[in-house]
């Protein structure tokens, strides 16, 4: 059983759906504190050739607060906004017809559901559906809220050990974090994604890498975007 666990992000890039492709159970860690500025209600898309960022906004949005307890302020103008500013961006783009009905239904589920940790996974399993991926995702704070108050550490190894896990997979930045032969000690194999060469044609513009998977899906087929992921290995 090869796990990883990362907070959960709305429509990532593509690196974390390679980390999702890679393991059999990714646990959405959102029983910790919200970050500003991070990926969990933000991304970029290419708007005539530059990265922009689309943002969900939300209600008093603080670091004192855990992900789970962060809600959406429900603005039904700016989310129409934002629809259409990517409908707009890829207008043109070859696979437009079939992934931004997609995104359209994440964005029109704020309507009914506000937390935003919800409406991430809805990203993360809405593309996994359509790449027909099967990794099961779960939330901390659902399954291993009686783990909470273990160190950082120690709480990580008995997630592993809750799940009788082989493995865990980390994206690249955590090579500072953890070394591979404390995780032996504890029983566990780690591994590291290397994300290989992702290069795509957007339009007929200067290639901008790590967009949100909006992007990819945006300019290639499920098949090459499957292609693409397959493309990182674990070292």
């Amino acid at each position: 059983m090869k796990v990883a666990i990362n907070q959960p992000f709305t429509f990532p890039y593509i690196g974390f759906y390679q980390l999702v492709y890679q393991v059999d159970k990714f646990i959405l860690y959102d029983d910790v504190t919200f970050m500003k500025q991070s990926w969990i209600n933000r991304n970029r898309i290419l708007i005539n050739g530059k990265d922009h960022f689309f943002t969900i906004q939300l209600e008093d949005a603080s670091s004192f607060k855990l992900i789970s307890d962060t809600v959406i302020k429900y603005n039904p103008t700016a989310l129409e906004k934002t629809l259409k500013s990517i409908k707009q961006a890829y207008a043109k783009a070859p696979y437009t017809a079939q992934v931004f009905p997609m995104v359209e239904a994440c964005f029109n589920l704020i309507e009914t559901e506000r937390r935003i940790g919800k409406i991430a996974l809805n990203s993360i399993q809405s593309v996994c559906d359509y790449l027909d991926i099967k990794t099961q995702f779960e939330f901390s704070s659902e399954k291993y809220a009686h783990t909470k108050e273990l160190g950082r550490k120690p709480r990580l190894y008995e997630m592993l050990r809750l799940n009788n896990a082989t493995d865990y997979v980390n994206l690249p930045g955590g090579t500072g974090l953890y070394s591979k032969d404390e995780f032996i000690k504890h029983g566990y194999n780690l591994h590291f994604i290397d994300r290989g060469d992702i290069v795509y044609k957007q339009f007929n513009n200067e290639f901008v890498p790590w967009l949100s998977m909006i992007d990819v899906l945006m300019f290639n087929s499920a098949e090459e975007t499957k292609a693409l992921l397959a493309k990182s290995t674990l070292v």
